[in-house]
């Protein structure tokens, strides 16, 4: 089953995510693209559920993460992702980006903004 992954975009047109992977160095770079093409593909298997949120490991340098919600069965949502290191940090940060993401579709569907 293939997945279709979306960066979230907030009001103001930044993505988190896109922000932390431009920070990324090229091979670090390389590591979270392929990491991104393997969820596309369906593969989860480095996926950690929790509370809502998704936690890809790479088990790599520094240990990168990736950190995503569901939307639906094919659809990923991506919103950072950081190293072992900063994990407690950054999963905070994925859960309000996710909580963002949530109230905002809320809106969407009711017609407002």
């Amino acid at each position: 089953m293939k997945i279709a992954l979306r960066e979230f975009v907030r009001d103001d047109g930044t993505s988190p995510y896109r922000e932390w992977f431009d920070g990324l160095d090229p091979q670090a770079a390389a590591k979270v693209a392929t990491a991104e093409y393997r969820m596309s593909m369906g593969n989860t298997s480095n996926i950690k559920w929790f509370d809502g949120i998704g936690e890809y490991r790479i088990d790599w340098g520094p240990g990168y993460r990736i950190y995503l919600a569901r939307d639906g069965e094919t659809l990923f949502i991506l919103f950072g992702g950081g190293t072992k290191r900063r994990q407690q940090a950054d999963i905070d940060n994925a859960k309000a980006l996710r909580d963002e993401y949530k109230r905002r579709k809320r809106q969407a569907k009711k017609g407002g903004k």
